[in-house]
């Protein structure tokens, strides 16, 4: 077995963001690491957008990012810590649109290993020095600077290493032009270590150090360290140094340290400020509950700064800073407003600030004012005897804020992200649709979600009317050459034409110039400012005076067809002749003397836009019923000859020539491609040499079952063209690289590119009687969202087997349900306390819910109707249950009648694991499964982590227990039991009686049961202990899954031991046998294995195409949906697996990881190809791509065809 590796939608969980000027304009962008992947953000200061420029996928794990900018450069750069051993200067160069490496310097292993730096990047202000330290006594110093030419140079490092100490954080200290220097915060722990007792354990201090870089002697030197709170988890640099101009300082320099519910100023030789974090006033808080910082930033103005801290549960504080030159005076801090929890944020110049969310989508939000002249208390130091640091190890007193809905800032831009993804699964539910939609739990605690994702576009519409008929046609067209928007609207009907003219209203004109008792066949602005109108009986020209000049057709003969630009004009007649017309100099249309006659009728023509500087197309292409597509010439020379002709398998409905960039074929300038539709449904793309006329590399797509439609439009000012058929398909251009995407819309009948006011980049359409006039807005986009509330985490979700429902189940750990939490507060009422309303009634998407004592659980089941995208119903659990598993179970007892069983626990504990009682609740089924009742509960002594339903009874993972359940009046039965496996059960797979269970930390075994002896046993495991999050069955001997590691694999039971076990009535034989290796008596054989660099938590075998083959869809934690393709032929294989390795040395990784290393993290690659870095063949540079083919005896068009075809074949992407 062989498989192909392909994500279809890249990790979406933002880890770090960095923000600066990367392109060198005076627009700053955003940085993101994806973790595996870098991502460059433009947000556009007018409209608040945030757009993608660039996204490449790293092939390693980036650990910390960092920008840096020269002293007086103009460009920022970016340094990346990874785990390939080495640290990497990268720079975005706009040219190329891509991420350029200046420097790699190696100084370690790689891995991301306990004293190997890349954990933590700390930069001098001014683009000095970089530091960069590991989680444990090693920290590196390179200093940066330029050479002669001004091109960036990297020292060699310089070591500030401590032995024994554990590093917390690291931030460069501001300093002006002195010597560069970092603040560290360190706990050491040699004492720890030699103690037996613990007691220096509980006594170890935790440092804030200073380590100077001493530019003249080119050594770090330890210059301060001073025992800090032993809670600092974050230190943020605090602006200082002198301005060059004046002797004015920009602040007192120092740090910040974030320490549980304080906050203290600190710095060499400098008195301490220490304010407390406010917290909120909450009935029901946790009094002995800390809060913490979790991310912070600071943003510097003329002559000010200020700081933006957000605590653990949202909120943000503005901290400021008053101080006369050097010497603090206060620090104030108070409540700014309330936002997602996020793992980096952002403040931007243009008065934005980029939230990156821990969990959930990501923000933008505007600045509307910076909270300075508000009512909210502010807590400053002065406010505390000796600044608040008179006991420094006693709390300062408690301060409150009363949290309320934004009012400093507004929301711009959302960025979608199904990070974390908890299950997944791939099914057609969606009426009249003929791929399948990813259901995908999402989320986490009260700003979860359920989504749909489906192939396509979004398309936002912006009007929709209907029409007194059903027209056949649609164009709109300007009425001067350099006009910006469209003025006319043009509909063909059967009998007539009707034009609507655009302005403030959209309303019908008469004095236009175009014959209205004939339907129209095309519409043309042509030469500067005329207008062209062919019907079936004549070409119109209306000059711009409203003079207008006619050719008619031949008597007899009528016009078929007609494809136009701004300067010619090609008719075919019934007769199946060619006529050609040509725009003079003077603005007139004069026809080539000789007619062509085609000898079959003609189905289709196609003119492309003339080339910038020249004054024709030089060729024409002409579909006839024949079945075939012939080039004809256009130039003076040879006109109306043919140069070339394509066979067809069908007869052609439509046909369009468009320039369109596709820089895996030519980097530089568009490409012309001739696309064919077929009146079968199948698109044919062909590329025009533009020398020869000869057509070449023909790649084949099938689009729907109605003839296809092909229309020329624009997309982001670029040339695109729109495939109608049974659905609406987009070829486009987006970061120089062609796609070919559906859109999710109704069925159109026509469409064309709709330009006005509103709308700058719409598209109008018919369908039936209704006009609609709709734009899309996220070109580039592989899946749209649909997302759904939720109340708390998801956990895992099942479909109903015969109706469209799924039964989701959701808990929280740590919060009180709504139920628990109303009953606490009407206890505390009734003891007289005042209870503040708004505090409890603020929306909990917002601002989550209160955070309760450990064991305390929220959770319910929720059924879902996803085809109309709403719930149903909630049954929330009582008794301080959770729910952490279901199945729908026919019970064969009750005559196959379909219950739910739910296994729940009561108050759980994570660590160490245990509960009070685990609960399996069987439900029964109403209202067609709108519903559920109760019937009864079943107490068992652990968690019920995996439930599934066998040969009409239940079968349950039980902590470390399988047993079968049958269904009984009172409870379930227990039937039999074996208690022999490794840890924890949290998969169960079945087939005929054969039982795939896998284990939290000792991968799949294979069990069986035999009825006769009513026996459970265990013949078969495998020789790795593995933690399985997500298990499939391929096939009855053949197992696929998923560990926390981000690693996929495959396992394959030997054929003879299946049928020996199966052949075996008792199963006698296999308890007998010796068991192998501390095991089971057999092995499984490991056929695949592949590290996706993504926690996978889903696994499922499904055919993503209608008719295509079956492939393993799965999902990662960080929003990864990927796939795995099995390969139909050897041939394909050595092919792809050469290809891949020529890929592999032609582009390195840009953090300097070696990629084979990275896919092998735990065990090295086996018989999965990287279809990810074999994608990367489209972005080499021209002489490379030729270079590979050559090696592989193929031209560049075949590789990248069998690329192509590999992806669409399997999943349509």
């Amino acid at each position: 077995m062989h498989l192909y590796n392909l994500t279809l939608q890249a990790p979406t969980a933002i880890t770090q963001a960095i923000v600066g000027n990367f392109s060198g304009a005076r627009q700053q962008e955003i940085i993101v690491s994806h973790g595996t992947r870098l991502e460059l953000l433009r947000p556009d200061p007018q409209t608040g957008k945030v757009a993608t420029v660039i996204a490449s996928d790293v092939f390693g794990s980036i650990r910390s990012l960092a920008a840096f900018r020269l002293t007086g450069g103009t460009k920022d750069y970016a340094i990346v810590g990874s785990d390939s051993g080495r640290i990497v200067i990268l720079d975005y160069d706009p040219k190329t649109s891509s991420f350029v490496k200046l420097h790699q310097e190696t100084y370690g292993k790689s891995g991301a290993r306990r004293i190997v730096p890349g954990q933590y990047l700390a930069v001098d202000p001014k683009g000095r020095s970089v530091m960069i330290a590991a989680m444990e006594k090693a920290k590196l110093v390179y200093i940066l600077n330029r050479d002669a030419a001004a091109n960036l140079t990297i020292s060699s490092p310089l070591e500030a290493h401590k032995n024994a100490a554990i590093i917390h954080h690291i931030v460069g200290l501001d300093v002006g032009f002195e010597n560069p220097t970092f603040a560290a915060l360190e706990v050491d722990y040699s004492e720890s270590d030699q103690d037996p007792s613990g007691e220096a354990f509980n006594n170890a201090e935790k440092l804030l150090t200073y380590y100077e870089l001493d530019l003249g002697l080119n050594h770090v030197v330890r210059k301060w360290s001073a025992a800090t709170d032993p809670r600092a988890n974050l230190l943020v640099q605090v602006p200082g140094g002198q301005v060059a101009a004046s002797d004015r300082y920009d602040g007192p320099s120092g740090v910040l340290v974030c320490c549980e519910d304080h906050i203290i100023y600190r710095h060499m030789d400098a008195p301490q400020h220490r304010v407390p974090i406010p917290r909120r006033r909450h009935p029901l808080e946790d009094p002995d509950r800390g809060l913490i910082i979790v991310s912070a930033v600071m943003h510097k103005m003329k002559g000010a700064f200020f700081f933006l801290l957000q605590s653990e549960e949202g909120d943000l504080y503005k901290v400021t800073i008053e101080h006369e030159e050097e010497e603090v005076k206060a620090v104030k801090i108070k409540y700014f407003d309330t936002v997602p929890v996020a793992s980096s944020l952002c403040i931007l110049k243009s008065g934005f600030l980029f939230v990156a969310s821990e969990f959930g989508n990501h923000y933008l939000y505007q600045f509307q004012k910076l909270g300075d002249d508000d009512d909210e208390p502010e807590f400053s130091s002065t406010s505390y005897p000796a600044f608040g640091m008179e006991e420094p190890a006693l709390p300062l007193p408690r301060a409150y804020f009363k949290p309320r809905g934004l009012e400093n800032l507004a929301l711009a831009d959302e960025l979608e992200s199904l990070d974390p993804i908890l299950d997944a699964k791939v099914m057609n539910l969606l009426p009249n649709s003929d791929t399948p939609q990813f259901f995908t739990a999402c989320g986490r605690g009260s700003r979860s979600s359920f989504r749909m994702l489906r192939h396509g576009l979004e398309v936002e519409e912006v009007v929709s009317s209907d029409l007194p008929g059903i027209p056949n046609a649609v164009w709109t067209t300007k009425v001067k050459e350099d006009d910006a928007f469209d003025s006319y609207i043009i509909l063909s009907f059967v009998n007539g034409t009707l034009v609507l003219s655009i302005g403030e209203t959209i309303e019908e004109v008469q004095d236009t110039g175009f014959l209205s008792s004939a339907p129209t066949l095309a519409v043309q602005q042509i030469g500067e400012d005329a207008l062209l109108q062919v019907h079936p009986q004549g070409i119109r020209h209306v000059l711009s005076d409203r003079r207008v000049n006619e050719w008619r057709a031949p008597p007899g003969k009528s016009i078929v067809t007609a494809t136009t630009n701004k300067r010619q004009v090609v008719v075919a007649l019934s007769s199946a002749e060619l006529v050609y017309f040509e725009l003079d100099l003077e603005g007139q249309l004069n026809e080539f003397q000789d007619r062509k006659a085609m000898g079959s009728t003609v189905l289709a023509l196609s003119v492309g836009e003339v080339p910038e500087g020249r004054q024709r197309m030089p060729f024409l292409a002409v579909g006839c019923e024949d079945q075939t597509v012939r080039i004809i010439s256009l130039d003076p020379e040879s006109t109306l000859e043919t140069i070339s002709l394509q066979a067809l398998t069908a007869p052609p409905s439509s046909i369009c020539i468009a320039d369109i960039l596709d820089a895996s074929i030519n980097k530089s300038h568009p490409t012309t491609f001739v696309n064919i539709g077929l009146q079968n449904g199948v698109l044919l793309r062909t590329v025009l040499d533009p020398n020869t006329g000869q057509l070449t590399d023909t790649r084949t797509r099938f689009l729907g079952t109605r003839p296809i439609r092909l229309l020329r439009i624009q997309t982001q000012r670029n040339p695109a063209i729109l495939a109608l058929s049974s659905r609406s398909w987009l070829n486009y251009t987006h970061q120089n690289l062609m796609h070919f995407t559906p859109l999710i819309l109704d069925t159109l009948d026509y469409a064309w590119s709709f330009s006005a006011e509103l709308c700058p980049e719409g598209l109008i359409g018919i369908a039936g009687s209704t006009l609609r006039i709709f734009q899309i807005p996220k070109l580039g986009q592989k899946l749209k969202q649909d997302s759904m509330p939720l109340s708390y985490t998801p956990r895992k979700f099942i479909p109903h087997p015969a109706n469209r429902y799924f039964y989701l189940i959701e808990g929280d750990h740590r919060t009180y349900s709504d139920e628990v939490a109303a009953q606490k507060l009407d206890e505390l009422r009734s003891k007289g306390k005042m209870i503040d309303d708004e505090v409890i009634n603020l929306p909990p998407e917002v601002f989550g819910r209160i955070k309760a004592p450990a064991g305390q659980w929220a959770s319910n089941i929720r059924i879902i109707d996803p085809v109309d995208y709403k719930t149903v119903n909630v049954i929330s659990l009582d008794n301080n249950e959770c729910a952490f598993s279901l199945a729908v179970v026919p019970f064969a007892a009750r005559g196959g009648e379909l219950h739910l069983v739910v296994g729940t626990a009561q108050e759980t504990y994570l660590s160490p694991r245990s509960c009070k009682s685990g609960f399996l609740r069987t439900y029964r089924f109403t209202e067609d499964g709108a519903g559920l009742e109760l019937l009864h509960k079943t107490e068992t002594d652990d968690v019920p982590l995996a439930v599934m339903p066998f040969q009409g009874r239940l079968v349950a993972g039980v902590g470390k227990a399988l047993r079968i359940y049958d269904i009984g009046k009172k409870k379930l039965l227990r039937k039999v039991e074996n208690k022999s496996f490794g840890s924890v059960i949290v998969n169960l797979n079945t087939q005929g009686s054969r039982i795939l269970v896998g284990d939290m930390q000792e991968s799949v075994y294979f069990a069986v049961y035999k009825a006769p002896e009513n026996r459970l046993l265990i013949f078969a495991d495998d020789a790795q202990p593995r933690w399985v999050t997500a298990v499939c069955m391929v096939d009855y001997t053949t197992v696929a899954a998923g560990d926390r590691f981000g690693n996929v694999f495959v396992n394959r039971l030997d054929m003879k031991v299946s049928e020996q076990v199966d052949d075996d009535p008792t199963g006698a034989g296999i308890l007998h046998e010796k068991g192998l290796l501390m095991g089971a008596p057999h092995k499984t054989k490991m056929l695949c294995h592949f590290h996706v660099g993504d926690l996978v938590t889903s696994i499922q075998k499904v055919a993503l195409v209608a008719g295509g083959r079956e492939v393993l869809v799965y999902t990662g934690l960080h929003g990864t949906v990927g796939m795995l393709v099995p390969f139909v032929s050897k041939e394909d294989v050595d092919f792809i697996a050469t290809l891949e390795q020529h890929v592999r040395s032609e582009q390195p990784s840009a953090v300097g990881r070696d990629q084979l290393a990275w896919r092998g993290y735990y065990v090295p690659v086996k018989a999965v190809v990287d279809g990810d870095l074999c994608e990367t063949y489209a972005r080499l540079p021209a002489g490379k791509q030729s270079a590979i083919a050559g090696e592989l005896d193929r031209t560049v068009g075949e590789v990248l065809k069998k690329l192509e075809q590999l992806r669409v074949t399997a999943s349509g992407f």
